[in-house]
């Protein structure tokens, strides 16, 4: 995974970047298809939104773009209120699953659309192309037409096109879903460049994709009909998600029937009866005794314990399944199916054998029914 870059503190011209919605909600002939939204986005952050189909995150991008009108909130860019303004005088840059290239024009002259729509000098608008392509790293493919091309060339093509005319928001929607796996990964590294080359960019991402947005995102949301049902910076939430659905959706997760022992006003590390085991566990807030549920993250569970305060249950192997580099286990625990990763491949117990799991407190994460 790439590291995330550190923050700088922003400059008065970074901090006309922003975004900020206050209680949009969007309909669709009566029927509510983005529930009352309020949310932040700091001026140079990249916020990747994930979620199912017809979860609303690409319904937020589109409210942000100004092709979706609200029903009922304001949308501010940069402290401007947007929410009535067409796209074309919002100050973004969009980029599309498909491209949207014209194929009758050369690269250069796609990347110089939007520049030469705004009626530029046409020494700003040369200058300014070839900036924008050396920055994709595509500066020697300046004079083909899209149809020459790869897909991955072709996006970022597209990419160029989006920042030349210097946008203070970039929007992203599923840029890379069209994209095979491989051209996909270097995509994503490029991107990741890319806000490192224009760190006071901002940038919403809506992907369905978790792996983009735990890679490139400083925070992420989570949307499930039409809410946004988690919202926080990437590492945090991947290990303290504050629901089911977010443990399950963003990343792979194993979900414990819990019990907290003891009530809490905050979080912190609790006693836990699980598996018919007393284990330790990290609550994320405030918590009452009673049934809850425990997260696991396959990685977290080992074969040996790491710490002298690991946790351990006992299961039976189910099954074991060699992938390269890794093996998959799956066990039973108590009805329950739990999986883990490890790397050894001699060694390991065979089906049907018992097993013990260690995992860390800290790793052991109780969300609620």
């Amino acid at each position: 995974m790439l590291m995330k870059r550190r923050k700088t503190p922003a400059t008065t011209a970074q901090q006309s970047a922003g975004i900020v919605l206050e209680e949009v909600r969007v309909s669709y002939h009566g029927n509510t298809v983005l529930k009352p939204l309020s949310l932040n986005i700091a001026p140079g952050e990249v916020l990747a939104l994930i979620g199912p189909s017809g979860s609303g995150k690409t319904t937020v991008l589109r409210a942000v773009a100004g092709f979706v009108q609200p029903a009922a909130g304001r949308i501010f860019i940069g402290g401007q209120d947007v929410t009535h303004l067409p796209p074309w005088q919002r100050g973004l840059g969009m980029v599309v699953q498909n491209y949207a290239l014209f194929p009758h024009m050369r690269v250069s002259d796609n990347v110089a659309f939007g520049l030469r729509a705004r009626k530029q000098p046409a020494a700003l608008i040369a200058e300014r192309v070839a900036e924008a392509l050396t920055i994709v790293g595509m500066a020697d493919y300046a004079q083909r037409y899209p149809h020459q091309l790869s897909g991955g060339q072709q996006q970022r093509v597209a990419i160029a096109r989006a920042i030349a005319v210097r946008p203070r928001v970039l929007l992203l929607d599923e840029p890379l879903s069209a994209l095979d796996a491989q051209i996909r990964h270097s995509m994503v590294e490029e991107i990741a460049r890319l806000h490192q080359e224009l760190p006071e960019l901002t940038i919403l991402y809506v992907t369905h994709d978790q792996s983009e947005a735990l890679t490139l995102a400083d925070n992420i949301g989570i949307m499930q009909g039409g809410d946004m049902v988690a919202h926080g910076e990437t590492q945090s939430l991947y290990r303290h998600p504050p629901c089911r659905f977010a443990a399950e959706f963003l990343g792979r997760a194993n979900i414990l029937p819990a019990t907290a022992l003891s009530a809490g006003n905050g979080p912190g590390i609790i006693d836990i009866s699980c598996a018919g085991a007393v284990i330790r566990g990290y609550a994320t807030g405030p918590h009452t005794p009673g049934n809850k549920l425990l997260c696991l993250r396959p990685q977290h569970i080992s074969l040996a314990p790491r710490s002298p305060h690991s946790n351990r249950l006992t299961a039976r192997l189910s099954a074991v399944s060699w992938q390269g580099e890794l093996t998959h286990l799956t066990c039973d625990v108590q009805g329950n199916a739990l999986r883990l990763v490890v790397t050894q491949t001699d060694g390991l117990p065979r089906p049907g054998e018992t097993l013990t799991l260690w995992f860390e407190p800290d790793d052991a994460v109780l969300i609620e029914v």
